[in-house]
């Protein structure tokens, strides 16, 4: 009896316990949602060996293998210059962990060091345990300097794998989006170099990744060397699993194109259907979708530029009917890298890069 009566209380206390946390979580739930303060996270993407100008950024999908170093919900940030701010000369990429400590300058975690200078927007993770980076690389900051670059496989405990090069379908990798089904899947890649969207289509096993296929989808971009950017071409990709559209944000020609039938096509569209080509455009950099279905759009002021309007992203609707706009730095130039999850792991599912400031916030914002 005595035994049992014990027993019965510590399951009361527990059940009782229970109750009390699911109260305080609701309670923090509802005092969030009344909250005025918006949850915002910002922190230094500038690691110990000082390397600037973040370029990609992307989260961590949820189910990611366990093992390593990331987790579902961490954001990882690619560098582009070095510590003397050479621009095509960064070689890390950095992680942040939401819930984590936050980075001052020079104190960021970096979860990769490449042996391939100039790390580009081309970042994306694989729910299967990789990561895919691009590069573009100078010697001094140039366009004269320029190389052609490559895509490299990371395993989830920030180890290179593999090293994809082509003088065609990886010339000057600059931004990329993924269409992920576990076991494959179809990366698009941009090609800043020679004005072209590829699609390599790929084969994931927990051994690493085999490229099966290579295709052009997409060509006919504007592609030119530029004092301040290095270089202008297509960048920014987003893709529509629902309609198979691939969005491709073309920056010298200062538009946004739309490519149907990206999964399948064997030929190269002509740029594809003009989407969004208006005054809110200025040098349009990033592409994601918004967890509502719209496209945000990351501004680099290239192209159009005005001081009015520095840094800014664009939202519009995938038919192109402008939303609104904000920016991320009151100098021109600071916008780049943005990434959105529909997971809200952690609470977040916004993260945007200020090259300007070499800083990261991440946020959560209303999907509908």
């Amino acid at each position: 009896m005595c035994t049992r009566k014990h027993s019965r209380t510590a399951a009361t206390r527990m059940a009782l316990a229970a109750t009390l946390s699911l109260l305080a979580t609701l309670a923090a739930e509802s005092g969030r949602a009344d909250s005025f303060i918006p949850v915002v996270i910002n922190s230094s993407t500038i690691p110990s060996n000082g390397d600037l100008n973040p370029y990609g950024v992307t989260f961590v999908p949820s189910h990611f293998p366990a093992g390593g170093t990331l987790s579902a919900g961490d954001l990882l940030i690619s560098n582009f210059n070095s510590s003397a701010n050479i621009q095509g000369t960064g070689t890390t990429i950095v992680q942040m962990t939401p819930g984590g400590a936050l980075a001052a300058p020079g104190a960021a975690v970096t979860f990769f060091t490449s042996s391939l200078p100039g790390l580009s927007t081309a970042l994306g993770v694989l729910k299967g345990g990789f990561v895919l980076v691009g590069n573009l690389p100078t010697t001094d900051g140039t366009f004269a300097t320029i190389g052609q670059g490559a895509l490299q496989v990371i395993d989830k405990r920030g180890t290179l794998v593999r090293t994809w090069t082509d003088p065609v379908f990886l010339d000057g990798p600059w931004d990329l989006a993924i269409d992920d089904h576990g076991s494959r899947a179809h990366v698009f890649v941009s090609n800043v170099l020679n004005g072209t969207v590829s699609r390599l289509d790929i084969a994931v096993a927990g051994s690493g990744l085999t490229l099966l296929k290579s295709t052009t989808v997409a060509s006919g971009y504007t592609h030119v060397p530029n004092t301040a950017a290095v270089v202008l071409g297509p960048t920014g990709l987003a893709f529509d699993a629902a309609s198979d559209t691939l969005y491709v944000a073309s920056t010298a020609d200062n538009a946004i194109y739309s490519v149907a039938h990206a999964t399948t096509r064997t030929s190269a569209a002509a740029q594809g259907t003009t989407v969004f080509a208006d005054p809110h455009l200025r040098g349009p950099l990033a592409l994601r979708f918004a967890p509502n279905g719209n496209l945000l759009v990351a501004n680099g002021d290239a192209v159009n530029s005005d001081g009015l309007h520095p840094s800014e992203i664009v939202e519009f609707t995938k038919w192109g009917r402008f939303i609104g706009e904000y920016n991320v730095d009151p100098s021109q130039g600071g916008a780049f890298g943005i990434d959105t999850s529909r997971d809200a792991t952690a609470g977040f599912n916004y993260a945007v890069v200020d090259d300007v400031t070499n800083t990261l916030s991440v946020q959560r914002l209303n999907d509908h």
